[in-house]
């Protein structure tokens, strides 16, 4: 009922424009925000961990030698098991999930869901037969079996060389779908947000699979590895939220400053930065001290993952909430010749 009186009362005929009417929108926001619910969120967070897993597996395969075999057996596993609920979120979070089908009739280069959808295809596609071929080579399916046999004479450079475009893909595509939208927070930053979750993608995989190959016997040029991969991801993740804070302005970019939203997106920072810090102080300790700093840093970045896409994604459909977000990406900036008069 209230948003029935503010659109009556609206600005008569020759009445001047207030500033309370020039910067909004009789107080009711101007376009429609997104519906998503923490199913999405999820979904980003998982998606980015398969895809950067499946980045660092292919890239440990094509130039890692007999140090990177954990990384590539560890990456290949967990890029599928990450995978997997993604499609079931996606169904969970439509209005009419039984319509699911109909993204898969049609395949629209200029659209980044449909394109995601069949990204999203392809890469669990690529990711179930990479984790199919380690679990031959791991003999879970049998020494005898011909199907195993099969599988393990199957060129594994080509393989991983034909998993990395869909890895990169998932990686950063859910920024860049972002980033496409009418979202004032999303599509001022639409340069910086693939980017970003890429680089988030690739920090929370790498603080993974530090963790699952970390103890391992003769892993410690794996851990290592992944450690600096790890590291230069997060330096590239603060420089890129520094750049989105300042990029958003003061108008756009409240949801980043204010509220619970503005909170998570702190929390972003300060967990990336505390991460990569740990890091760089684990190398100045005794050996023996190092593991614990190691575990609290690699949980830290993977906290750090899911506070980014949470905060990215309530502080885009809180500044769709606010109309003079939406003016500040759409109105041309007045001419200051013409104030002065």
């Amino acid at each position: 009922m209230t948003e029935i009186l503010r659109w009556q009362h609206r600005r008569a005929p020759g009445e001047p424009v207030s500033a309370e009417t020039r910067d909004s929108y009789y107080g009711l926001p101007v376009i429609h925000g997104p519906h998503w619910r923490w199913s999405i969120v999820f979904y980003f967070v998982l998606g980015g961990l398969a895809g950067g897993s499946a980045v660092l597996a292919a890239a440990a395969r094509l130039v890692g030698g007999h140090w990177a075999r954990p990384i590539v057996r560890a990456g290949r596993y967990l890029a599928f098991l990450a995978v997997l609920p993604g499609p079931l979120l996606l169904i969970i979070d439509l209005g009419r999930p039984e319509r699911f089908h109909h993204m898969l009739r049609v395949v629209k280069l200029r659209s980044p869901m449909s394109l995601g959808v069949w990204g999203l295809i392809g890469f669990t596609a690529t990711a179930f037969l990479n984790a199919l071929q380690q679990a031959a080579e791991d003999g879970w399916l049998g020494q005898r079996n011909p199907a195993a046999h099969f599988l393990r004479r199957l060129p594994a450079r080509i393989l991983a060389a034909a998993s990395t475009l869909p890895a990169f893909f998932l990686a950063g595509y859910t920024g860049v779908l972002l980033g496409a939208t009418a979202v004032p927070l999303w599509a001022r930053n639409a340069l910086r947000l693939g980017p970003l979750f890429l680089c988030s993608a690739l920090s929370s995989a790498a603080a993974m699979l530090a963790l699952l190959v970390g103890r391992g016997p003769g892993n410690a040029r794996a851990r290592h590895a992944l450690e600096r991969v790890e590291q230069v991801a997060l330096l590239g993740e603060l420089v890129l939220l520094e750049a989105v804070q300042r990029g958003s302005g003061p108008v756009v970019g409240r949801p980043l400053s204010n509220g619970l939203e503005g909170w998570a997106y702190a929390g972003t920072r300060l967990s990336a930065g505390v991460a990569l810090g740990l890091h760089i102080v684990t190398k100045m300790l005794p050996r023996r001290l190092r593991p614990p700093l190691r575990l609290v840093a690699s949980l830290v970045a993977l906290g750090d993952a899911f506070l980014l896409r949470a905060a990215m994604m309530f502080g885009g459909r809180r500044s769709a909430e606010d109309p003079a977000a939406t003016f500040a990406i759409t109105r041309r900036p007045e001419d200051p010749a013409r104030q002065a008069r």
